[in-house]
């Protein structure tokens, strides 16, 4: 037998080590040279790990969620049915192919993402939504046992819904109000496991300030509509977001302190004169914030096409390196779930994080006279020891002016 050991490479900006989220392949199998073989992550990426040799699968290293170190073995192959070569690559020499096979990125900007739609699911990793797992857990329906229709062998709600419903032969509907038993464990491993460490390092060392703001959106709820009447037949709407996002860029002109990463290793605030807005997006597999680089340079509608393109990205895995990174300041919407107020996280090393709250028709005394308004409520959080109190209250009073009078947004001081 010819033995080839290939090694866990080197993934750049200083890693030692990576964790494997899911193995493409077990002992047994024969794989081709640049097959994946291996998907780890760093706190950096998710990467996919092709194979660097044709043969025969003979071991493997670690098991998902374990930490393998860089140098050392990842995974054996027997090559002695295959063409011999001059050399086998190396880890050190597979490691630009690899980088390029970088699928998204989990920095202190993006907590990051996720498994190919285009893989094969494994059997021991059910492919399906938070929602959709909440809804078979209710129903008690093991997804283990359902046929995923899906890209890759997701498990949709339409499929899940056949199930419980017994028009596909599978598991039937439990009885009403029958007790139900059995815990899932689940292996904090992934994504997951980054988007843990970044939130709990976020909240232990930043003394997060928040403020809560009323905002009358009435006038540019007005301008939303008329503008949408506008759009050419099947265009798409605009929402409230890029409004929020060009006032935003406005305003943080007069507060540049807000428009700031803070370089703990350097001790050093490093303000921005460039605004490149993360956008908290939800996903399949957990939270990712892509970035609209220069929104300062961008008219309404170009941040309402690119906004919806980086969140589009993000949430098909289709986001490159470079679109989940480099955020200045990020706004976070949970859309019609808003609620009446929130608390976000500081996307760290940002300073401030903007949370947009549902808007709501509210009677409201004007002059005396009870009207009818529609209101929205602005969340947001501050690095309190890099942003007063103080400014950070009149930062968002001046947004409030900006969106409570929409005009002002397109005109130049």
């Amino acid at each position: 037998m010819s033995r080839y050991v290939f090694k866990m490479p080197d993934l750049g900006e200083g890693t030692v080590s990576a964790e494997v989220v899911e193995w493409k392949v077990k002992v047994g199998d024969t794989v081709k040279e640049d097959q994946v073989i291996a998907e780890v992550m760093t706190d950096k990426a998710a990467v996919e790990i092709p194979s660097p040799v044709t043969g025969r699968v003979v071991s493997i290293t670690g098991q998902p969620g374990d930490m393998v170190a860089v140098g050392s073995e990842l995974i054996a192959f027997d090559t002695s049915d295959t063409p011999a070569s001059d050399g086998a690559p190396s880890a050190k020499s597979a490691a630009p192919a690899i980088a390029a096979a970088a699928i998204s990125a989990a920095t202190p900007q993006a907590a990051a993402a996720a498994t190919p739609a285009a893989a094969p699911a494994s059997a021991s990793r059910v492919m399906a939504s938070p929602a959709t797992r909440r809804k078979a857990h209710v129903a008690g329906v093991d997804l283990a046992t359902v046929n995923g229709t899906g890209p890759g062998g997701r498990i949709s709600a339409r499929d899940l819904e056949a199930v419980i419903s017994g028009k596909d032969g599978g598991a039937a509907k439990p009885a009403a109000r029958a007790p139900r038993k059995g815990v899932e464990e689940i292996k904090i491993i992934g994504v997951r496991r980054v988007i843990a460490e970044r939130m709990s390092a976020a909240k232990r060392n930043i003394p997060h300030f928040a403020y809560v703001e009323e905002v009358d959106v009435t006038e540019l709820e007005a301008l939303r509509q008329y503008l949408n009447s506008r759009l050419p037949k099947g265009a798409l709407s605009l929402t409230y977001l890029p409004f929020l996002v060009a006032a935003l860029v406005r305003v943080l002109e007069s507060f540049p302190q807000c428009n700031a990463l803070h370089d703990a290793e350097r001790n050093l605030i490093l303000r921005h004169s460039a605004v490149h807005v993360g956008i908290a997006t939800q996903t399949p597999d957990g939270l990712k914030v892509p970035v609209v680089k220069h929104a300062e340079a961008r008219s309404l509608h170009d941040l309402a096409a690119e906004i919806r393109r980086v969140s589009e990205a993000a949430r098909t895995n289709k986001a490159t390196r470079d679109e989940l990174m480099g955020s200045t300041i990020t706004v976070t919407s949970l859309g019609r779930l808003g609620g009446i107020a929130s608390t976000p996280v500081i996307n760290a090393p940002e300073v401030a994080i903007v949370g947009v709250n549902k808007a709501v028709e509210r009677a409201v005394v004007v002059d005396g006279a009870i009207a009818i308004l529609r209101v929205m409520n602005l969340s947001s959080s501050f690095d309190h020891r890099f942003v007063d109190g103080f400014d950070a209250a009149a930062m968002i009073q001046a947004l409030k002016e900006r969106l409570e009078h929409p005009a002002t947004i397109f005109i130049q001081d």
